[in-house]
């Protein structure tokens, strides 16, 4: 009964994903203030970004939980369940206090017109107040400056690296969406700024100072991240700032990862006072890092989340880096709005086999084409083997590879997850 409850739930509460997007802070601020504001009750640390936010966030979570602080995370989509998306020290969200909190203050959310992720917002920052969190830790879930959670005031806020992102609402030039997602500083509070391509560091860096932001911390300038070096147990490097250098090691696989590390460090170093001496404790709490779905291998499977050509090709070159057991077959769904076909050159760099299959829960409207995908890769010469049904796509890139790479999207993932009966949140 108590799972059914969650489910309907979940059911009704992901209705509100449906109609036109409608960015904004009125209705979830609203919300909020009918909630107490509990959002205010606790230090927040911000995190958006194209890419190597995740890893942003999981870095801090592991560095403020291994100094013994009550840690809340907030971060989306889930893999396999929706109360990955709410954690306090590692644990989900219970799915009574979900379907609660949701049942409760339904009603509200009608009235209010919130939206699925206006309201998930606001039960995650409640939920974090009443478990009396000592710090939260708050993913961006789309863009910045109108996203839901930009109603935190953050001590230390960052933007990691810009790529093209949902173009429909932020623009269609990385200007326009490093504009967006700068928004998330704010003044008096901690800005860093982890992208490292010029222009766009330049911009971050100009928003970040004009709304007075306070310290500016800029990669290439107040840090360096060099000599990296990504090997089966993760990635070392070496960290360079003013206060000299220092050899580290992040369980997270591949060079990026290193960079990500970096931000999370900055973050903790600009904010001062006791987040700075967790951060110089980085040495000892860096190989507490975990990141579900990223280059996540159990056992012969590897998934990884990669939803871009760059994030694939990303995948590819680390896992023949960590000489990962030859051969690898891949089973691969994406998304028909992104770069499928990118993606599938990437993975045939390191599969003999590529198994393109359908997941469960990719959404109808933006399921891809398995007949326009299996005569795009027969023209181009792939090794792409066709299985429409999801477990047995597993099971045929299974047969007699020694490593099978799960890839495509956070569908692919999770569908893979569940069916295999591995927990996304598992240390």
């Amino acid at each position: 009964m108590a799972d059914s409850a969650y489910h309907d739930a979940l059911r009704r509460l992901f209705s509100r994903t449906g109609g036109a997007w409608r960015l904004g802070l009125e209705r979830v601020s609203e919300l909020l203030a009918l909630l107490g504001d509990p959002h205010r009750t606790y230090p927040v640390f911000h995190v958006a970004g194209t890419n190597g936010k995740g890893s942003t966030v999981a870095t801090l979570d592991a560095m403020l939980r291994g100094s013994g602080l009550r840690v809340g995370r907030y971060t989306s989509p889930h893999l396999v369940d929706f109360a990955e998306r709410v954690v306090v020290d590692g644990a989900p969200m219970p799915h009574d206090a979900i379907t609660m909190w949701l049942d409760r203050w339904e009603p509200e959310m009608t009235r209010l017109g919130a939206t699925f992720f206006e309201a998930t917002t606001a039960m995650a920052l409640d939920w974090f107040a009443v478990q009396q969190v000592d710090v939260a830790i708050v993913e961006v879930g789309l863009g910045g400056r109108l996203d839901a959670t930009n109603t935190v005031y953050p001590v230390a806020a960052a933007v990691t690296q810009i790529g093209f992102d949902h173009v429909e609402f932020l623009g269609d030039t990385l200007v326009l969406i490093a504009g967006e997602k700068a928004g998330i500083y704010k003044p008096g509070a901690v800005a860093v700024v982890g992208e490292a391509r010029p222009e766009i560091r330049a911009l971050l860096t100009d928003r970040a100072e004009a709304v007075g932001a306070d310290p500016v911390l800029v990669t290439g300038r107040d840090w360096q991240v060099r000599d990296i070096s990504v090997g089966g147990a993760g990635t070392s490097f070496t960290l360079v700032t003013p206060d000299g250098e220092r050899q580290l090691t992040t369980p997270l696989i591949g060079e990026f990862q290193a960079h990500n590390a970096g931000v999370a460090l900055a973050m903790l170093r600009g904010a001062g006072g006791r987040w700075l001496d967790i951060e110089r404790n980085a040495a000892a709490l860096l190989p507490g890092v975990r990141l579900s779905g990223r280059f996540h291998r159990a056992g012969p499977w590897l998934f990884d989340v990669a939803h871009n050509a760059d994030g694939a090709a990303t995948v590819a070159a680390n896992l023949l880096e960590v000489g990962a057991p030859l051969p690898v077959s891949a089973v691969v769904c994406v998304l028909r709005d992104k770069d499928w076909a990118g993606i599938l050159r990437a993975v045939a760099r390191v599969a003999t086999q590529i198994v393109v299959t359908m997941a469960p829960t990719a959404p109808v409207a933006r399921a891809w084409n398995l007949d326009e995908v299996t005569a795009w890769a027969e023209a181009e010469g792939l090794p792409v083997q066709r299985v429409d049904d999801f477990a047995l796509a597993l099971e045929r890139a299974r047969h007699q590879a020694a490593t099978v790479l799960v890839t495509g999207s956070f569908h692919t993932v999770g569908d893979a997850m569940e069916r295999l009966q591995v927990d996304p949140l598992a240390r």
